[in-house]
């Protein structure tokens, strides 16, 4: 039976043997070794060869964000898992490790509560991001049947070919990522000029002190703007909306203009905010002018939403498997024969715009009607 081999770096023995007693009790993980900061983790990754690395983010000598850098340089496909406190400061640092190149990142227990809660804690929020990232035991990408059944394959469009009914159609695009997803999302939007012509609706699975954080770092990156999405805002073209933490986010007509909306109704595929959630409202609102794209993350969030959207005519697209960090949320929209292409990240964006470049950037709430 395969094991994930995991590197725990961590400057508080305590924390490093709560985490390492936790990872034991699991059959299909294996404690590679420990650190107490960066240093000895890089010394020591050659020798071990390890699968995984958990990295706190304030250590001495060495700290957690340098410490990645310096690791993407030498293992750029080594999964990296953060592991830190999230006060507003340790959010700050947590999103510029996964814009770094982190794989994920988990919240690092309070020990208060007692060492059973803090194992706990690591058993139900560590543990299966280990074994999605090393496709190990039960999280193995693939193992879970589609949540729908699997319909005849899409036609799959070359780059540079016009899919049904022309690129003009599209009207509004959502985004659904996981682990992996804000290097990825940067990425994307990053190749969209300041003229995009259509809104961008975007679910990532994160906290809500991470979305806030999210939206103001790529707004500060990329040359579209890019909001945390608001209850009641109304839509703009060519704006970004990230999904607020905590909060499902829809697309809905209010009177002559189509505006956002946020509730905390259950959630769904264990999230909230949800990708199906989002994208039936985009189906629901825009039909075949409706664009869904699926890229890195663990889960099945997305694949109902994604044929809500197919059913409707619209267009799905995938990251492909070889530059995403986990596929398994695309994984599973390709494997049901939804999506229309699977493109490598380098190439999602220039397929944005290359969709959307004869759309004109309709009145606010005008799209629906197109």
């Amino acid at each position: 039976m395969k094991k994930a081999k995991v590197l725990i770096v961590d400057d508080a023995a305590l924390i490093r043997r709560l985490v390492s007693d936790a990872l034991a009790e699991d059959p299909h993980i294996e404690v590679a070794g420990q650190a107490g900061n960066g240093r000895q983790a890089l010394q020591m990754i050659p020798q071990l060869n390890p699968d995984l690395v958990t990295l706190d983010v304030e250590m001495p000598e060495m700290g957690g964000l340098e410490t990645l850098r310096e690791l993407r340089k030498r293992y750029p496909r080594l999964p990296v898992i953060m592991f830190s406190v999230l006060t507003e400061r340790g959010c700050v640092d947590t999103l510029e490790a996964l814009s770094a190149g982190a794989s994920d990142y988990v919240a690092k227990p309070a020990t208060a509560g007692g060492r059973e809660a803090a194992q706990q804690r690591i058993r139900e929020d560590l543990v299966p991001r280990i074994k999605s990232l090393c496709r190990v035991g039960t999280a193995v990408p693939g193992v879970t049947a589609p949540a729908v059944a699997p319909r005849r394959p899409a036609p799959v469009y070359p780059l540079g070919t016009i899919a049904k009914g022309g690129d003009a159609e599209v009207r509004a695009i959502a985004m659904a990522l996981s682990t992996g997803g804000p290097g990825a999302l940067a990425d994307v939007l990053g190749a969209l000029p300041p003229t995009f012509a259509v809104p961008i609706a975007v679910v990532q699975h994160m906290p809500q002190a991470f979305t806030k954080l999210l939206a103001e770092r790529l707004n500060n990156q990329v040359k579209v703007p890019v909001v945390e999405a608001t209850d009641g805002g109304v839509v703009v073209p060519g704006t970004v909306y990230v999904a607020p933490g905590d909060r499902h986010l829809r697309f809905k007509r209010r009177g002559p203009q189509i505006v956002t909306t946020l509730d905390q109704e259950a959630p769904e595929c264990a999230h909230r905010p949800s990708a199906d959630v989002l994208f039936r409202s985009i189906a629901e609102l825009y039909g075949g002018h409706s664009l869904a794209l699926v890229m890195t993350g663990s889960g099945e969030d997305g694949l109902q939403g994604s044929e809500a959207i197919a059913k409707a005519g619209g267009r799905v697209l995938v990251q492909d498997e070889a530059t995403s960090v986990v596929w398994d949320m695309a994984g599973r929209v390709h494997r049901a024969g939804l999506a229309d292409a699977a493109l490598p990240l380098a190439q999602i964006g220039p397929e944005l715009l290359r969709r959307t470049r004869s759309a004109s950037a309709p009145a606010p709430g005008s799209a629906a009607r197109a």
